[in-house]
């Protein structure tokens, strides 16, 4: 037995041979930062080249060292998102219904979430971008439903996120995210897919602005109440 080969140090995960994955995800952030305005268009053609004739991991990380998305924030203590909604405590009606029968719909920019959001893509599809969303309400139930459609759901990375549903020869697909303020939003996505596709995750780099505005007005409020004894 060839104890020297035992007690050799295992390679350092820069010096890894990088997979396809690997180069799929700088590609990602690459093309998030060409979207944020951190790239230009010329050097994110340069650091794509690169990427693709990377073979270690360590030299993909060259071309994102200098992106805050290289550098996750260190993880704060997560908080157990709240219970679903009771019965009957959020409205049946739709604030907005979504649509979208061999045509395309989309809500996102700046735009006020309701608490109840309706989405049906039926040979479509429909997007519905929150990571710029206004929240006046804490819990949002977003219904989605796909029939040979792409229903896709872009949330900040700073709200709670959960998922109850399936498919038939389909894809539901919800990312779980526990938020460390507890006051953060928190979306709620049924939804059922038949031959289609049903997707709720972050959006990176994107952050909910006015939850500290919801903060102060709820003191205001109860203030307020206080006041009115």
């Amino acid at each position: 037995m060839d104890l020297q080969k035992q007690t050799e140090p295992p390679a350092a995960v820069s010096e890894l041979r990088a997979s396809d994955a690997d180069r799929d995800r700088i590609a990602d952030i690459l093309r998030e930062a060409l979207a944020e305005g951190r790239l230009t268009v010329e050097e994110h053609a340069e650091r794509v080249e690169g990427v693709l004739a990377a073979k270690t991991v360590g030299e993909l990380d060259v071309f994102v060292r200098d992106l805050p998305a290289a550098h996750p924030r260190q993880a704060s203590p997560r908080m157990p998102a709240p219970n679903r909604p009771t019965p009957g405590a959020i409205p049946a009606d739709p604030d907005d219904n979504l649509i979208a029968i061999f045509s395309a719909s989309v809500r996102k920019g700046r735009w006020r979430a309701g608490r109840r959001i309706h989405a049906y893509a039926v040979f479509g599809s429909v997007e519905i971008d929150l990571s710029e969303a206004l929240f006046e309400y804490q819990q949002v139930v977003i219904k989605a439903f796909s029939v040979f459609g792409n229903v896709e759901i872009r949330v900040p990375e700073n709200v709670s996120l959960r998922g109850t549903g399936g498919g038939v020869l389909g894809n539901f697909e919800v990312d779980t995210l526990d938020s460390p303020d507890p006051d953060a939003p928190v979306i709620y996505v049924d939804g059922w897919s038949v031959l289609g596709n049903i997707e709720a995750r972050p959006k990176r780099g994107k952050l909910v602005a006015d939850i500290l505005d919801r903060v102060h007005r709820k003191v205001d409020r109860s203030l307020r109440k206080h006041l009115d004894r």
